[in-house]
């Protein structure tokens, strides 16, 4: 079969890095794969085995920048016809919807409710209804049942046309890769956080959680440098206690090197570092965040589940896992299996026949 996967740009977000997965696990069953992005931006190289596309050098997001985007998106299409068009994250959903390329459905990786309520009022109400005017008319792909139920709640998207299928993880890869060398890493007891800095992340809970706990372990923050966290790290009297690692290519080392993975984001989609993290043996904390946190911790690992936006919860909840034992292994192994790759990627074949 052929896949055209496309995306925005290969900047490092979860939602980018998770297309290229599974872009390059179904070139590795055989099928042609053109990976196509908007822009030549990114930190994550193509994914292996397929041909890369690149729509423009800088994407423009007015409407002319837009229509151009969509033209070029039809050409490459054109040259290289597809049984399946995968888009993920709205702007590239936007720009394959005007291009109105078939057999395409959307992707998505987030909880769009969440990320709406985050807003001004007049901008959120924009929001949803663009939303609404590009996802309740054609096919969706939820990467978890939390964001599938967000669709259908705050949309009105029905339920018949949202598939769900999880995000590809092929866990002796990330095994592998976690046994890498990784001589950045500091030499004493540290625990770690990775995501951009962003409001969705919660980096101000965080640090204030941390500053709270008095935890003795050193906190890592695996992000590109950025002043506002700088200053924030100040604002709180951590500038020996916290360091900011810059985006890694390969985070897993940190991963299981760490005492503790936290994740304290307002909302997700599916976060990839928890279930990374488990696959590396890693402590994690989250907040019950919508969507995924709690269908990923489940059994005896919902335990280090907190609320949202509540620093004393967070604080407790660091303190409480530093001081007990690794996970079972038995309790991540049923965690993990929803995730592995290879149901993934027969999902994504058994929509492709689907949609032929």
């Amino acid at each position: 079969m052929r896949f055209a996967l496309f995306t925005t740009n290969l900047a490092g977000g979860g939602a980018e890095k998770a297309l290229a997965k599974i872009a390059s696990g179904l070139a590795a069953r055989g099928h042609e794969v053109d990976f196509i992005v908007c822009e030549d931006a990114g930190q994550y190289p193509p994914p292996a085995g397929c041909r890369f596309h690149v729509l423009a050098a800088r994407a423009g997001h007015g409407w002319l920048g837009k229509r151009r985007l969509a033209w070029r998106l039809n050409r490459v299409l054109a040259a290289n016809p597809h049984d399946l068009l995968v888009s993920t994250l709205p702007f590239a959903d936007e720009i394959a919807a005007l291009a109105r390329a078939p057999r395409h459905v959307c992707r998505i990786a987030n909880t769009l409710s969440a990320e709406i309520a985050r807003l001004p009022a007049a901008k959120a109400q924009r929001r949803a209804a663009r939303y609404r005017g590009l996802y309740r008319t054609r096919p969706l792909v939820a990467v978890s049942q939390g964001v599938a139920a967000d669709l259908q709640a705050a949309f009105g998207i029905d339920a018949g046309q949202i598939s769900v299928i999880a995000n590809p993880f092929d866990f002796a890869a990330i095994r592998a890769l976690a046994a890498e060398p990784c001589p950045d890493r500091p030499g004493e007891a540290y625990i770690l956080h990775v995501g951009r800095f962003a409001a969705q992340k919660r980096h101000d809970l965080l640090l204030a959680a941390y500053a709270r706990a008095k935890l003795p372990q050193l906190l890592m923050l695996l992000t590109p440098p950025d002043a506002g966290l700088t200053a924030l790290i100040a604002r709180h009297g951590l500038q020996r206690r916290v360091a900011i690692a810059n985006f890694q290519a390969n985070p897993y080392p940190w991963m299981a090197a760490a005492e503790l993975l936290v994740l304290c984001s307002d909302h997700e989609g599916l976060p990839n570092v928890l279930i990374e993290a488990l696959a590396c043996g890693t402590r994690v904390v989250s907040t019950d965040c919508p969507s995924g946190p709690r269908e990923i911790l489940v059994g005896e690992l919902a335990q280090r589940l907190v609320p949202c936006d509540d620093i004393e919860a967070l604080a407790a909840a660091m303190q409480a896992a530093v001081m007990t034992p690794k996970p079972d292994a038995v309790a991540v192994a049923a965690a993990l299996a929803p995730y592995d790759a290879e149901r993934a990627l027969d999902a994504w074949e058994n929509l492709a026949r689907s949609q032929a």
